[in-house]
């Protein structure tokens, strides 16, 4: 996981590190992050009882293909600016970053070892990017 932040907070200090020059770099936040834990708390954050999973996979492009008039009944009812829902989301994308057979495991060791000590809790990423996109009447 990588929030934008993060990722700005590297691109510059790659910049500004001589040692750094011409390398390839892995960025994350720094924590261990996996989606089952995150799940929960992002429930939690608005208020919604976190659904287990039961193993069957289930595409968000089929799920919310036909989602577009209740969100359009949504925004509608809590003053959001934006109704169409397709452009605000790409359930295809969501589809191809979770729906991966493997677990990823990214490492920042050749950053760390230059020097490189940005660290975000992913968590608090995602609560702070809702923070932000509530207060743009984005999201209810």
């Amino acid at each position: 996981m990588t929030d934008a932040r993060q990722l700005a907070r590297h691109l510059l200090w790659t910049v500004e590190t001589p040692a750094a020059a011409d390398q390839a770099f892995n960025v994350v936040n720094g924590d261990v992050f996996r989606w089952r834990w995150m799940w929960e708390r992002i429930a939690g954050w608005f208020d919604l009882e976190p659904a287990g999973f039961d193993g069957e996979m289930r595409p968000l492009a089929q799920q919310m293909a036909d989602d577009g008039p209740a969100w359009a009944r949504l925004a509608a009812e809590h003053g959001l600016v934006e109704p169409e829902i397709g452009r605000l989301i790409s359930p295809w994308h969501t589809d191809a970053d979770l729906g991966r057979p493997l677990e990823v495991v990214t490492d920042m060791s050749r950053s760390r070892r230059l020097g490189f000590a940005g660290y975000t809790a992913s968590d608090d990423a995602f609560f702070d990017l809702f923070e932000t996109l509530r207060a743009q009447r984005l999201i209810p």
